[in-house]
C-alpha cells in the first residue's frame, strides 16, 4: 500500500518514473515485417502491440487480465449552477453501474473484462473552488493514495472512467489553470444544453482562476486546489500503473485533464496512457494536442463512465490477436515482400 504524506512525496514519486522496454517495442515491429501481410499494412494496429509491450515490458504482450475503474465524486463548484442535475444523480448512477444496467456495464461485459466503481471520499463534495481550494492537502493526498492503491499489479492493462456532476466544469479549470486561456475556451456543454449553463461553467472556471492565480505555477497545486476527489484518484492511478508497468487508456475530457499534471511534471509522464476516443467536449482535442497525445477514435461520444476505453478493448484484442496469430511468409511458404 502506498502512502503519501507530503505534496514534496507526491512530486518525487511523479517525476521519477520507469522507463519503457525500447528492446521490446522493437522485437514487435521486427515480427510484424514477417507476417504475411505487406509491411505496415495494419497501420495503427501494429503501433498498438508496439506500445503495449513496451510498456508490458515483454515482446510479446498480453491482454488475459483487463480491468476498468471508474472513480466517482461530487463537487462544490454545482453551486455556481453550471448544471441542471443535483449532486445526487452521482450515487445513482453508481447503483446503476453496481447493478448492471449503465452502458459501460454492457461495454465490460462484450470485452470480457473487470469493471470497477470506486466512490471517492465518501462522495462528500470538493469545497467550491470559485471561493476555496477543492480539498485541503491532506484531503487531496488521501484521493491520490485512493486511486493508486485501486490498482493491482497482476493485470495487463488498466481503463479509467469517472462519474460525478459537475466534473467537466473542473475539467475545464484545471486544463486552463495548465495550459492557459479562459472558460470560453476550454468549457462546453457538458450534460446540459441550457446555454445559460454554460455561461455559468465558463464565469466558474474565470473565477477560480482568478482566485487562485498565485499557486497556478505548480501542477500538483493546480490539481489540489482546481480538481476534483474523483480526478486526484485519476491521477494517483496512472500513477501506480507507471510503476507497475501496465497501459493505461484513458477515457475522455475529463481523465485526461484529470491526469494532465504528470506530464508538465515530468514530459515522459504520460508516455504509458492512450486516450482512447475524442470527447465531444471541445476542450478535448485542445488539450490532447496540448499533451501531444492523440485519440484513437472519434465517435463523439461525451457519456463518461470509461465508455470510450472500454470501446477500445476490443480493437486492442484484435490487433494483439493478428501479432500472435497470424503466419509468417515463412510458415507459408512464402517469399518475404520486397521493401
Amino acid at each position: 500500500m502506498k502512502n503519501f504524506e507530503t505534496l514534496d512525496q507526491l512530486r518525487q514519486a511523479c517525476t521519477e518514473l520507469p522507463a519503457k522496454d525500447d528492446a521490446s517495442e522493437q522485437a514487435t515491429y521486427k515480427r510484424q515485417a514477417t507476417l504475411l501481410k505487406p509491411p505496415g499494412s495494419l497501420g495503427e494496429l501494429e503501433n498498438l502491440v508496439g506500445w503495449l509491450a513496451a510498456w508490458q515490458k515483454k515482446s510479446i504482450p498480453t491482454l488475459d487480465r483487463i480491468c476498468i475503474i471508474i472513480f466517482a465524486g461530487n463537487h462544490g463548484v454545482t453551486a455556481e449552477n453550471v448544471t441542471p442535475y443535483h449532486s445526487n444523480i452521482t450515487e445513482m448512477m453508481i447503483a446503476q453501474i453496481n447493478q448492471g444496467g449503465a452502458a459501460i456495464n454492457q461495454l465490460a461485459k462484450n470485452a470480457n473484462v473487470e469493471l470497477r466503481v470506486i466512490p471517492v471520499n465518501n462522495l462528500d463534495p470538493t469545497e467550491n473552488i470559485c471561493q476555496a481550494p477543492a480539498m485541503t492537502e491532506k484531503q487531496f493526498l488521501q484521493a491520490v493514495k485512493a486511486g493508486y492503491n485501486a490498482v493491482t499489479p497482476n493485470i495487463d492493462l488498466l481503463c479509467l472512467g469517472e462519474v460525478g456532476i459537475g466534473n467537466t466544469t473542473i475539467a475545464a479549470a484545471l486544463s486552463a489553470a495548465l495550459y492557459g486561456g479562459d472558460g470560453a475556451q476550454w468549457v462546453s456543454k457538458g450534460t446540459s444544453t441550457a446555454t445559460e449553463h454554460t455561461d455559468n461553467k465558463q464565469k466558474a472556471v474565470d473565477k477560480a482562476l482568478a482566485l487562485h492565480e498565485t499557486a497556478l505555477g505548480d501542477p500538483l497545486e493546480v490539481c489540489r486546489r482546481l480538481g476534483g476527489y474523483e480526478h486526484a484518484a485519476l491521477l494517483g492511478a496512472v500513477l501506480a500503473a507507471r510503476h507497475l508497468n501496465i497501459p493505461v487508456l484513458l477515457d475522455g475530457f475529463v481523465c485526461t485533464a484529470a491526469v494532465a499534471a504528470l506530464q508538465k511534471l515530468n514530459q515522459t509522464g504520460l508516455e504509458h496512457t492512450k486516450i482512447s476516443h475524442l470527447s465531444a467536449e471541445k476542450g478535448h482535442l485542445l488539450l490532447a494536442g496540448n499533451l501531444g497525445l492523440y485519440p484513437l477514435i472519434a465517435f463523439n461520444m461525451r457519456l463518461g463512465e470509461g465508455t470510450g476505453a472500454a470501446t477500445i478493448i476490443p480493437i486492442l484484442k484484435g490487433a494483439l490477436a493478428c501479432y500472435t496469430g497470424m503466419n509468417s511468409f515463412k510458415d507459408a511458404g512464402l517469399p518475404p515482400p520486397q521493401v
